[in-house]
């Protein structure tokens, strides 16, 4: 599952819609709005979360973050190192093999360290 799918499973969820329903309202199939979901299709169109903020009457700090949910839910994500160090690539190739194997408690804490060392200065 995708932090978007998560996110729009909630929402229908909460309001008491099927699955089949919501997709016919927004005009997708009901399997695309389940593979969405569950994370087995790429990132939703600009147009698609569109109408979903608009199906949900989403406003404001809600429909920007269902935004950027969207932009981070990529289940098929490529890592390009060309041009980095040896163990930038390592670190690429090592996560991609392990991440089915980290408990939600290893996720977090790499998650972590990453946003941490996205606030620090770029020292090039």
């Amino acid at each position: 599952m995708t932090p978007f799918g998560q996110r729009i499973r909630h929402l229908r969820d909460a309001r008491g819609l099927s699955l089949k329903t919501m997709a016919y309202d927004i005009g997708v199939s009901a399997a695309y709005l389940s593979a969405l979901e569950h994370g087995r299709r790429g990132t939703p169109t600009w147009s698609l979360v569109q109408r979903i903020i608009a199906y949900f009457n989403i406003i404001w700090d809600e429909a920007e973050e269902l935004v950027l949910l969207a932009q981070i839910s990529n289940p098929r994500v490529v890592i390009d190192t060309a041009g980095m160090s040896a163990e930038a690539t390592e670190l690429a190739n090592t996560l991609s093999r392990q991440i089915a194997f980290l408990s939600a408690n290893d996720i977090a804490a790499l998650q972590g360290v990453l946003k941490a060392a996205s606030r620090k200065p770029n020292q090039s």
